[in-house]
């Protein structure tokens, strides 16, 4: 009888075969035709992964050469006017990176994750109509191999309020557009098979509510239930619990609901009116966010509890949200301790747990084969065996950390800035860069080989060497004025760092989607932290030896490094985040006391981690400022900190970033022009911001012209006292061949600016 349900499934392939055939056919090396045959067998591949595992539910149109909320733009033709000229992949991708003419659709973060989407582009001029050929093209794809899949469809509340407007207006004014197509897409849906399920993804649902988006759940579920009597409609939710929305679908005529039992406890005070209305409930028990072994004792437990209220033949047992966001399989991993292994689940392993765990709450113990008994005492040793390990607890890091005080810095901004002003000496509208640049097929192979043992230390130490000396020249060449060393040693912002501290674990092929192409490897946190030994000094200090320009000293912050981990699930998260906070000091002591004037500790996914319920903000908030201060506690008032974020609304949390007290802030607004820097000038912020003057996520090299454009932008709303000059982010994802004269470009901008001032 085990009824078992998958949200949605990772795309990019178990040794990322998507990212390396789209970005051959990126660089002209091979025709659209093989991004195709890859694309078909990764999910023929996928899709037999899941069925063979005893997955019930399994999904298509869950896979994208991008992202699906790029795919539901073109799915309602939704298509900004700028790109009306292009067709097929050349528009896909066009949209998704821009091209040499047009700039991209603006990205962001997915919710509280460090996946990154598509923000769609509303326009009153636009007309919508919708192409199904993706959906049903991927349904009767799997059809052919004998696989009846559920359709996974983004919904139309949370397309719409994840969307933006090009008059600023109530993106909610578009629903009677957007509708209709959806209604006409499950009208196309329904001749597809005799009976079929639809997910619609309504994530949207878990963030604090809104009165006009509660209002509209009831008629979009009314009208596209109606559609067709062969479409069973499941409404999914993640990351947080929904139960404003759930007290509203629950009186519409949906199939079932899909809650979030791990991140959204709160789900379990809507069991009874789930009960009384006889839906389905898909209950996520198993995490799709982590990559912790699932203590199967424990969720049947919690299933049972959610029974004595839901009937059993009603609960489907389901991934707390998409895979999407867990590495794909451990079978890869023959470097990783085997103590450790035995703790950790990927993305396959996780489909066995769903199994094995449908089939032990719906069937009894006595139910299961040999194999499934073997497989049940395996969980319950290596749950046991990880709490009481020794690997976990170091006694002297958990004493000083308890008796670590919040040291606040020396002085306060308006007298830092003003000495380091004095010390560093650099101009209005100072240049420089986030921190690293392109990571070139030399470089890796040197830090591959290196690890792999192929080549010595000092081999590897001179090729690392030479690309810091090739920085250096380049952007004294150039004239940039502060400089970076450029990061070649490090493969990762997080990784690299995790490595060097005490605590951290590593994989070889624990790849997670970020986006498009991007593919991350998070380290995980399995027990206490420390720092053995300095880990930027010698690399710094070297690059700061080879110029008479100041160099930025660049480190991870503690809550970035803490959200792009997977991080240990037997302690509150802000314990481990202050933990990497003390090492981190230690390490910005040591950088300063080697000459090091300017130190930049990256917040990249500092607004990534918060929670989406007010209710749970001020707690985040409140450790993650005290950690990031502890970080940078150590840094005398000469010393010149920075940070920077990616991807954030600041309006929300302006009173945060200046609580956090760093001396100047780099934030991405290429895409978005000076809207976002709009609430510094609101707040009265008086510290120095450098917004990103050029979008680094698209192959396109920006103009003089457009950089002085962004620049007269930004003095429309800031002084050039307070600004900063610098590309949106990081240049490591791009190639030489676009960075260099992108950065000529914004040089000359400065120059033409500076001269009209």
């Amino acid at each position: 009888m085990s009824k078992n349900y998958i949200v949605g499934f990772p795309r990019i392939g178990e040794q990322r075969e998507l990212k390396r055939v789209l970005e051959e056919f990126w660089a002209k090396k091979c025709s659209f035709e093989n991004v195709q045959n890859v694309a078909s067998k990764l999910k023929k591949r996928h899709w037999e992964y899941q069925r063979d595992a005893g997955i019930d539910f399994i999904s298509s149109n869950d896979f994208s050469l991008y992202d699906n909320m790029l795919d539901t733009s073109l799915m309602l033709g939704a298509i900004p006017k700028r790109f009306a000229n292009l067709k097929n992949e050349e528009l896909y991708f066009a949209m998704a990176r821009g091209n040499a003419s047009t700039v991209a659709m603006e990205m962001t973060k997915w919710f509280n994750t460090n996946y990154h989407y598509i923000v769609p582009e509303l326009s009153k001029e636009d007309n919508y109509s919708l192409n199904a050929s993706k959906i049903v093209d991927e349904y009767n794809e799997a059809k052919s191999l004998g696989i009846k899949t559920k359709i996974n469809i983004i919904g139309p509340i949370t397309y719409l309020g994840l969307s933006k407007r090009a008059d600023g207006g109530d993106v909610y004014e578009f629903w009677g557009k957007i509708v209709p197509i959806y209604e006409e897409l499950l009208k196309v849906i329904s001749t597809l098979d005799d009976e079929i399920t639809i997910e619609i993804d309504e994530p949207i649902f878990v963030k604090e509510p809104d009165t006009k988006m509660l209002s509209l759940i009831k008629p979009t579920y009314d009208r596209l239930a109606a559609v067709s009597p062969n479409i069973k409609i499941a409404v999914v939710t993640y990351f947080e619990h929904s139960n404003e929305a759930t007290k509203i679908l629950v009186h519409t005529p949906i199939w079932a609901l899909g809650l979030d039992f791990l991140n959204g406890d709160e789900n379990l005070q809507s069991l009874e009116i789930i009960a009384k209305s006889d839906k389905k409930l898909i209950a996520g028990v198993v995490s799709g966010r982590n990559i912790w072994r699932c203590d199967i004792a424990k969720t049947i437990t919690l299933l049972e509890n959610i029974s004595k209220v839901v009937t059993k033949e009603n609960i489907f047992i389901s991934s707390s949200c998409s895979l999407l966001h867990s590495p794909f399989a451990l079978k890869y991993e023959e470097e990783m301790s085997s103590e450790i292994k035995e703790w950790l689940s990927f993305a396959l392993e996780k489909l066995d747990e769903i199994s094995l765990i449908s089939k032990l709450f719906f069937d009894g113990k006595s139910s299961l084969d040999e194999a499934q008994q073997e497989a049940l005492k395996s969980n319950e040793k290596a749950n046991e065996d990880r709490k009481n390990s020794p690997l976990i607890h170091d006694k002297a890091v958990q004493e000083r950390v308890k008796n670590r005080a919040l040291l606040q810095r020396e002085g306060d901004a308006k007298e830092r800035l003003k000495l380091q002003r004095e010390i560093l000496g650099y101009s209005d509208l100072v240049t420089t860069t986030i921190g690293s640049f392109p990571q070139t097929p030399e470089i890796r192979k040197a830090r591959s080989d290196f690890k792999g043992a192929f080549i010595s230390k000092d081999e590897y130490e001179k090729e690392i060497k030479k690309y810091i000396d090739e920085c250096v020249a380049f952007q004294e060449e150039c004239g940039l004025e502060i400089l970076v060393h450029g990061e070649p040693e490090r493969n990762d912002m997080v990784e690299y760092f995790g490595e060097q501290l005490k605590g951290y674990g590593f994989s070889q092929n624990g790849w997670v989607q970020s986006y498009g192409s991007r593919c991350v490897k998070p380290p995980f946190i399995y027990g206490d932290i420390s720092r053995p030994k300095s880990m930027t000094v010698e690399w710094i200090t070297y690059a700061q030896s080879k110029t008479k320009h100041i160099m930025k000293g660049m480190l991870t912050g503690p809550v970035t490094i803490l959200n792009w981990s997977f991080v240990r699930d037997d302690m509150p998260r802000g314990e481990v985040s202050k933990q990497i906070a003390v090492a981190l000091s230690d390490e910005i002591d040591d950088l300063q006391k080697a000459g090091i004037k300017i130190i930049q500790v990256d917040e990249a996914a500092f607004k990534e981690g918060y929670p989406l319920r007010s209710e749970k903000i001020k707690v985040y908030e409140a450790w993650a400022t005290r950690d990031f201060k502890i970080a940078v506690s150590s840094a005398k008032k000469e010393t010149q900190i920075h940070t920077h974020m990616c991807y954030s609304e600041f309006n929300d949390i302006i009173n945060t970033i200046e609580d956090m007290d760093a001396d100047v802030i780099s934030i991405e607004t290429a895409r978005s022009g000076n809207e976002l820097l709009k609430i510094f000038k609101k707040v009265g912020y008086t510290k120095e911001v450098g917004p990103g003057v050029y979008d680094i996520h698209s192959p396109r090299v920006p103009s003089v012209e457009e950089i002085v454009k962004q620049i007269e932008l930004l003095l429309e709303v800031l002084p050039k006292e307070q600004l900063w000059i610098n590309p949106d982010c990081g240049l490591k994802t791009r190639k030489w061949e676009e960075v260099k004269p992108s950065l000529k470009n914004m040089v000359e901008a400065v120059k033409i600016v500076r001269k009209k001032l």
